[in-house]
């Protein structure tokens, strides 16, 4: 048995329990074990078995502490939450399936794959489209915020009284933030953050409740431009994968459920399969819109969202993300007044790099940055991960999370004035350098304070200056002071109840220390350390990856965001340090999230030492079973059922009172709730009542009614039900013996959501879900499992 925290044993104890006592257990997961009821005697439901679990802290753990799942807000990663659900990835292939699929002509299955192009261009279109709203109107805004505090501050260096422009330009940070945040807090917090996390997961096949809904996207926008202008050190970019999944998940329906508006079109997309490519498609689109980078997009879509992946679904991707910065860069031409001139292909642009000289000695320079990038990551998400512990334990109150983001806001624009306020770093503009906001304060006449080039502006605008300002415009103790108080900035940031993304705070971050390490270089007096400029990049790349560990996508999204290939080596060995270092203290930004959020996410591989483990040590059991032909009072009392709320049922025959019977197939909890909506009842049949078609299972989905909204009258109970047409006739099964690393391998790459476990004689003895494979992880002290809360 391998090295574990917590030991797995088998006993029965429906004997000891009073009649129609019974413990929780929600969406198959391996919690509390249900034994079979009194009242469902007469159907097909039978016992099997119970899987306990000691506790860590305890040597032995009594029954009654056994049954009692935790339940309390999720504090630290050791908690998996019951309250998530698994996504179908898997075809339903029963015979309602079949007949539709067969009477499809070759034009049709030709229309439907023109159908699936015509989506993603739409995606692209509408995801380059909100870039470009977002984009517009935090520039309309903030500039205009801006000219006001420097009017004020301008007057205030002459006459006196500089605490009134300190107070004004905090009030009005203030302002946008708590608007947003209030937003975010009241009508969707799903909107909080950059999305990212919660688009992972849902690409790894887990149901976040919201997370693509119409109106968080319409939260998201509006609370991304509150922060944006509100001076958080925040990004748009990272948000705006967020509003591409959430215009992929809608257009591909062909309605809004939001809005109960059904266009009647696209319905053969309608399930979890399809849904899945299209999100995927969204999130690239808009890693295309943030960094006009559309191959950036679709490895993006690769390495950090969708788990699942095949050939023509990359050429739609890069479809969509090509479209998405076409529309984008279409649309600010005819804003900046030059149609047709397309210049500007994503919302940030970091500006060309003319050149792209470094030397071979350079390089172990470039590793040793990437080594420091992964070290300040690391710290960075430690420091978020304690934070955001905090903020879980005593900050979950809407209230108190405006007023946390009302007081960032605050501290971040009085911090940055007292540092602009105590700098004598005053600098000349050079012939062709702009500054968009030039801060004088008291500086000579025709010189400005260089650190207000970066904390006086818009994120995207500073990170630009750090990279192409001539040498000499950032003195040292300057770039030294802004990283120190910006790092911290940064860390509260992220995680308040805003709209947010990491990404743009990440790379201003690296490009200031790595502009520092650049100063120090040139002043070393070698010319070849000229341009502080290159090391200001190779900086932001390393603290970025640093911090979100992320390697191929984002070599190549920061290679087509310079439009300087010649940086892509470096980069490279940059992001690939940075990642080896950061995760030998500590997991990427977003792991840390998704762990904190309790959510069963799989990875790509089970645990290494998970090998000893077989799928009837995993399994949840016992499993709820039904007859081909089952009573409809039996399927309501089952489904009504709160204390052990399945979603997976497989269909079995020959089976006694004490043995389990054969395989037959697998039936969905949604597929029983239409069925019963529909009455689709063996007495009626002689009624020449209309067929049930796959129509009406996806005109129900995705929000499929609860089994309390449908009435069943007690003639009705009476009544059968013949499952055998819209079960699924093959469902995928492994024997009780298969190791754990097999059981998460098939699991894992056909994106099930239940996995029949049978025995020898092909009797069903378990089920494997999501969850039953999530809370085995390796932790410092070998294969520990995670306990479940109900959150």
């Amino acid at each position: 048995m391998a090295n574990i925290t917590k030991r797995v044993s088998w006993s029965s104890l429906c004997e000891d329990r009073a009649p129609g006592e019974g413990t929780a257990l929600l969406d198959d997961t391996p919690g509390a074990r249900r034994c079979r009821r009194q009242e469902f005697s007469g159907g097909s439901l039978f016992r099997i078995g119970r899987l306990s679990t000691i506790d860590l802290d305890e040597e032995v753990t009594s029954k009654e502490e056994t049954l009692k799942q935790p339940n309390e807000i999720p504090h630290n990663e050791k908690l998996l939450s019951l309250k998530y659900e698994s996504l179908d990835y898997d075809n339903i292939e029963n015979q309602l399936f079949l007949e539709e699929e067969g009477q499809m002509s070759p034009m049709g299955f030709k229309c439907v794959e023109i159908s699936r192009w015509v989506i993603c261009g739409l995606i692209g279109f509408l995801t380059g489209l909100i870039a470009c709203f977002i984009d517009i109107v935090v520039e309309i805004v903030a500039a205009y915020k801006y000219k006001i505090v420097k009017r004020y501050i301008d007057q205030f260096v002459v006459e006196g009284g500089l605490c009134a422009s300190v107070i004004l330009w905090a009030i009005l940070n203030s302002a946008f933030v708590m608007a947003g945040s209030l937003v975010v807090a009241i009508f969707e917090p799903i909107a909080a953050g950059s999305g990212i996390p919660q688009i992972k997961c849902y690409l790894n096949g887990v149901k976040i409740p919201r997370v693509v809904r119409l109106k968080t996207l319409v939260v998201k926008v509006f609370g991304v431009i509150c922060s944006v202008v509100g001076g958080l050190a925040v990004g748009k970019e990272g948000p705006m994968i967020h509003s591409g999944a959430v215009v992929a998940a809608g257009v591909s329906q062909g309605r809004s459920t939001s809005l109960k508006k059904d266009l009647k079109i696209f319905e053969y997309f309608r399930r979890d399969t399809e849904k899945r490519d299209f999100v995927s498609a969204g999130a690239a689109a808009g890693v295309s819109a943030a960094f006009g980078a559309p191959v950036g997009g679709v490895l993006f879509s690769l390495e950090e969202g969708a788990s699942f992946w095949n050939q023509m679904l990359t050429w739609r991707i890069f479809f969509a993300s090509m479209i998405s910065t076409f529309t984008l860069n279409f649309f600010r031409s005819i804003y900046n007044g030059n149609p047709g001139e397309l210049a500007n292909p994503g919302l940030i642009n970091f500006g060309q790099f003319e050149s792209g000289a470094y030397k071979l000695y350079e390089i172990p320079i470039f590793i040793c940055m990437g080594a420091v990038g992964g070290v300040l990551g690391a710290g960075f998400n430690a420091l978020n991960y304690w934070l955001t512990i905090f903020r879980i334990r005593y900050i979950h109150r809407s209230y108190l999370q405006v007023i946390e983001a009302i007081l960032a806001a605050a501290a971040t624009a009085t911090v940055s004035y007292i540092l602009m306020y105590c700098s004598d770093d005053c600098q000349t503009p050079g012939e062709h350098q702009a500054v968009e906001y030039p801060l004088q304060l008291f500086c000579p006449d025709g010189q400005h304070n260089s650190i207000a080039t970066v904390f006086f502006n818009t994120p995207e605008r500073s990170v630009r200056n750090l990279f192409h300002n001539f040498p000499g415009s950032y003195n040292s103790l300057t770039l030294f002071l802004f990283t120190f108080t910006y790092f911290f900035l940064a860390c509260w940031t992220y995680g308040l109840t805003v709209s947010a993304g990491v990404f743009i705070p990440s790379l201003l971050l690296g490009a200031a220390w790595g502009r520092l390490i650049g100063n120090l270089l040139t002043n070393s007096g070698v010319s070849i350390f000229a341009d502080p400029g290159k090391y200001a990049l190779m900086g932001a790349a390393a603290q970025l990856g640093g911090i979100v560990r992320m390697t191929l996508s984002l070599t190549v999204i920061m290679v087509e965001a310079t439009g300087n290939v010649t940086y892509g080596l470096p980069i490279m060995l940059v992001l690939m340090t940075s990642k080896i270092v950061g995760d030998y203290f500590a997991e990427g930004l977003y792991d840390i999230h998704i762990k904190l959020q309790s959510v069963p996410f799989l990875g790509w591989e089970a645990p290494a030492t998970s090998h000893s483990f077989t799928a009837r040590e995993v399994m949840s059991s016992p499993v709820m079973c039904f007859n081909r032909t089952e009573k409809v009072g039996t399927i309501v009392d089952v489904l009504s059922n709160t204390s052990a709320k399945h979603n997976g049922f497989p269909i079995v025959s020959d089976f006694t009172t004490n043995e389990p019977g054969r395989i037959c197939g697998l039936i969905l909890r949604s597929q029983l709730i239409v069925l019963l909506k529909h009455k689709v009842f063996v007495e009626r049949a002689q009624l020449k009542q209309r067929k049930l078609l796959l129509k009406d299972f996806r005109d129900a989905y995705p929000r499929f009614p609860p089994i309390q909204s449908i009435h069943v009258s007690q003639d009705e109970r009476e009544c059968t039900m013949d499952l055998t047409e819209f079960m699924n006739p093959t469902p995928y099964t492994v024997p009780q013996e298969t190791s754990l690393p097999r059981v998460f391998k098939l699991f894992r790459a056909l994106g099930l959501r239940h996995l029949v476990v049978v025995d020898n004689e092909n009797r069903v003895v378990g089920l494997v879900t999501r969850k039953d494979l999530a809370r085995y992880h390796l932790g410092k002290h070998g294969l520990e499992e995670l306990q479940l809360a109900q959150t």
